[in-house]
């Protein structure tokens, strides 16, 4: 929009066009404008034009955001604050909006577009948008400082192997290990914190498997994307207003393992489906992988056991489960000074002589690319072709 169109004159045309109940069209606009005494060309009738329809149809200010292929989170903080995350680590935007009940207007338009509601008796919101963008939102009172819309955008394309090498986040040694983990079958997990990459990472291993097999996935929104003929994916669905129709992740994971996979992928283990995925397992489903939260690939053991043991099974069927369920952790970590994504540990998980199951590193990356070499390596050398 040009520097002599004012928010406030777009918020009038606004109004004026709801109160007609009219589409915001160049003609309507054009009129809206003459009966607010404003006379402007046709690139700044245009403009406000541009303006409304992402108000009223799009996402507003953000819209600029969400259009750029190089950008993964867009977060707002109140009216004043608007963060991105482009690949280099969250920074702020000179983006804004004019006040809250427009963040409020736009949280709420976004929830309604996911069948989802917002607002003081449901404060907060988590949904699936078109196109595969997760919304989350949250209103005050809950949030203190203004109403909070964080947007988590789907990859734009699927990197390869190749790709993340060149970009730094497969160091050149694991290359070798993780195709031969993935050729020959080894089930695995790819862990790390938020915005670490463990989709992109998991969708490009994904990519290497043999195109003779069916690749199973099951997600919450569909963000894996890998580079395969044979994919069948799965998505779970809230439920409705009435709190009828929801289909999770454990339904899911049971309703693929009738589908003859010949690769079951969970693409975020953070619940009760744990106890199908590692059943699956270990009823020849080889193969399987998924990813997971966690802080360090040693947390990997614990954060499955706590799961586990919430979905109703004892620790020691958890680890028993787990020992022969799955067989690595690829963990991931991020630069906190330049944000880069690389993989920090590749693991081998072991079952220890007191039963319980830990991760044995076996090659492990620092951030100067150094290699170094752990006591898991050979026995991962050996289950691997």
């Amino acid at each position: 929009m040009t520097a002599a169109v004012s928010p406030e004159l777009v918020e009038a045309v606004r109004v004026r066009l709801a109160r007609a109940g009219v589409e915001p069209t160049a003609a309507q606009v054009a009129v809206a404008l003459r009966a607010e005494k404003s006379v402007y060309g046709d690139a700044e009738i245009l403009a406000v034009a541009r303006a409304l329809c992402a108000d009223l149809i799009g996402a507003g200010p953000l819209e600029p955001l969400l259009a750029r292929p190089d950008v993964t989170d867009v977060l707002v903080n109140g009216p004043r604050e608007v963060w991105v995350d482009d690949g280099a680590g969250l920074r702020r935007t000179q983006i804004t909006f004019t006040d809250d009940s427009a963040v409020r207007r736009l949280a709420q338009r976004l929830a309604a577009a996911a069948g989802r509601r917002l607002d003081d008796a449901s404060p907060y919101v988590d949904a699936r948008l078109a196109g595969g963008v997760r919304l989350h939102a949250v209103l005050p009172p809950v949030a203190s400082g203004g109403t909070c819309v964080s947007l988590r955008l789907p990859p734009r394309r699927t990197f390869t192997v190749d790709d993340l090498l060149a970009a730094g986040t497969i160091p050149p040694p694991a290359v070798p290990v993780l195709t031969a983990m993935v050729s020959g079958r080894l089930a695995f997990l790819v862990t790390g914190g938020t915005g670490t990459g463990k989709t992109t990472l998991l969708s490009a291993l994904l990519s290497l498997a043999d195109p003779a097999e069916r690749l199973l996935l099951v997600e919450d929104s569909a963000e894996l994307r890998p580079l395969h003929p044979h994919v069948v994916r799965l998505e779970t669905r809230p439920a409705n207003l009435e709190g009828a129709g929801g289909v999770g992740l454990r339904d899911l994971v049971r309703q693929a393992l009738r589908m003859r996979p010949d690769r079951l992928v969970v693409g975020e283990v953070r619940g009760a489906e744990v106890v199908d995925l590692l059943a699956a397992l270990n009823t020849g489903h080889e193969g399987g992988c998924g990813t997971l939260h966690a802080n360090a690939a040693a947390d990997v053991p614990p954060r499955l056991e706590a799961l586990g043991c919430a979905a109703g099974l004892s620790r020691e069927a958890v680890h028993s489960q787990l020992a022969a369920a799955l067989d690595v952790v690829v963990h991931l970590a991020r630069g906190r000074e330049d944000g880069r994504r690389r993989i920090a540990e590749i693991c081998l998980l072991s079952r220890a002589a007191d039963g319980f199951v830990a991760a044995v590193p076996a090659m492990t990356f620092d951030p100067e690319g150094r290699t170094h070499i752990g006591p898991g390596h050979d026995a991962l050398i050996r289950r691997t072709p």
